[in-house]
């Protein structure tokens, strides 16, 4: 049950840091808004005193007992001191050459012939016939009988004849 601890301390941190960020923010609302002003008192409505508030006794001062003296640190001993020492000198760094800033001229091949494409004539096209059709045969107009009616139930609709 390894693999269930992560997760549950994923989801609490989540929790806590979602609680913390909310109170927060309500805080900081609250901190942000002027304090309400006393309701104005309604005439008709007698005032409700304040009961009093209590006081709070004072703390009568305590002598606490002196600080414990603090241990002494051991002084540290020095740093033994780095003999000086030569080094040899430093190997001289060889020469770049220079690069050339111009291209020089080159003598390029020429350039091969392109092979010409030859000149083809196409068939002409065939001709399409041309191809008569029918004519459509006509649907006889059929007449339906009228729609009973129910009585107590309406009719839909009422559309007109289609028109031939």
């Amino acid at each position: 049950m390894a693999s269930g601890s992560p997760l549950f301390a994923t989801a609490l941190v989540m929790a806590l840091v979602l609680a913390g960020s909310s109170t927060s923010h309500a805080a900081r609302r609250l901190a942000d808004t002027a304090p309400a002003a006393s309701p104005a008192a309604v005439p008709g409505i007698p005032a409700v005193p304040k009961p009093p508030v209590p006081t709070v006794p004072t703390v009568p001062a305590v002598a606490l007992p002196p600080m414990p003296a603090m241990p002494t640190v051991p002084a540290v001993p020095q740093v033994p001191a780095i003999p000086a020492a030569t080094l040899p000198p430093m190997p001289a760094v060889p020469a770049i050459p220079a690069v050339p800033t111009t291209v020089p001229n080159a003598a390029l091949p020429p350039m091969p012939a392109v092979p010409a494409v030859p000149k083809v004539t196409l068939p002409p096209m065939p001709a399409v016939p041309k191809v008569t059709l029918p004519p459509m045969p006509t649907v006889p107009k059929v007449t339906l009988p009228p729609m009973p009616s129910v009585p107590g139930v309406p009719m839909p609709f009422l559309a007109p004849p289609p028109s031939a």
